[in-house]
């Protein structure tokens, strides 16, 4: 993996990461974790397990290793693709004699790094303000995706929140997997758990009538940006609660779906919401509306 700009030095590495250990977080944004990013030929980010080690106050690269591979049990737990957020690479290094011998590094994605920190050590007071950073730049992320997001039209709305879901109902799959719901019959009644719970009784065919549907389109695809949202947040709590609980079965699983959709709705009768199977049927379906979008861009 080629990258646009070299490794800073091991002594600059050194002195930061004794500088982190005795200042505020904010203030060294720049100076410390975004100073060894790496970016590839096509932009994207990337950050050397190597460089990374001494900035955490990791001097001894065995001890790395096994921050790396608790983070990366937990990044599969979470149900994200391990290659996507950890590349094993071999690197060239020149020994003193002038030989050259290959050492094995990882490039890391910024979710990666942050699983790193969130495994390290807790007595390093560099993990534990690495551990604020990430907290910060998450909410500071949320906060710029919250301003934006209010901006959008109901239709842009509609189409944000369709594509978290259909990223979320990936996930959701793989932790329904992983509790024994297996085959595509299995998950079907899962699914339709998690709507009886949302809609009061209703599941994925009732629903689908009363938004006067044809066979071949998909509920989600006619929802509301009001109703999707309701949905991903089922999504997301089931798979939390399935993973976080480990549960095991495919009767406990489609029970904890179902649990899961009757709290969301509850909390939608006590905030004074809309229950989802009454709110309106909008005229285009996700597919219009991305046809719009993209003519738009051109």
């Amino acid at each position: 993996m080629s990258a646009k700009f070299g490794q800073p030095s091991s002594t600059k590495l050194a002195l930061e990461s004794s500088v982190l250990n005795n200042k505020p977080i904010a203030a060294l944004h720049h100076r410390t974790f975004e100073s060894i990013k790496q970016v590839n030929e096509d932009d994207s980010e990337f950050w050397f397990a190597r460089s990374l080690a001494p900035l955490l106050d990791y001097q001894d690269w065995r001890n790395f290793l096994q921050v790396i591979e608790k983070a990366k049990i937990a990044c599969e737990r979470s149900g994200h693709p391990v290659q996507d957020h950890f590349g094993e690479v071999t690197k060239m290094v020149t020994l003193g004699s002038g030989a050259t011998r290959g050492i094995t590094d990882y490039t890391l994605s910024r979710y990666a790094c942050y699983l790193i920190v969130q495994n390290g050590d807790p007595s390093k007071s560099v993990i534990a303000n690495g551990q604020t950073y990430f907290a910060m730049q998450t909410r500071r992320q949320e906060l710029a995706d919250d301003a934006r997001f209010a901006q959008l039209g109901e239709d842009e709305k509609r189409l944000a929140i369709r594509n978290e879901m259909a990223t979320h109902n990936k996930h959701l799959a793989a932790a329904a997997k992983g509790a024994g719901v297996e085959t595509p019959i299995d998950y079907a009644v899962f699914q339709d758990h998690g709507y009886k719970g949302l809609y009061g009784g209703l599941g994925n065919k009732e629903i689908h009538a009363k938004k006067g549907l044809k066979k071949s389109q998909k509920i989600l695809d006619h929802m509301s940006s009001a109703e999707l949202a309701a949905n991903l947040f089922r999504a997301t709590q089931t798979e939390e609660k399935l993973r976080r609980e480990e549960i095991k079965g495919k009767q406990r699983a489609n029970q904890t779906h179902f649990e899961v959709g009757s709290k969301v709705r509850q909390t939608i009768q006590e905030l004074g919401g809309t229950m989802p199977e009454n709110l309106p049927t909008p005229q285009t379906s996700i597919k219009q509306v991305e046809q719009v979008q993209k003519k738009l861009k051109k």
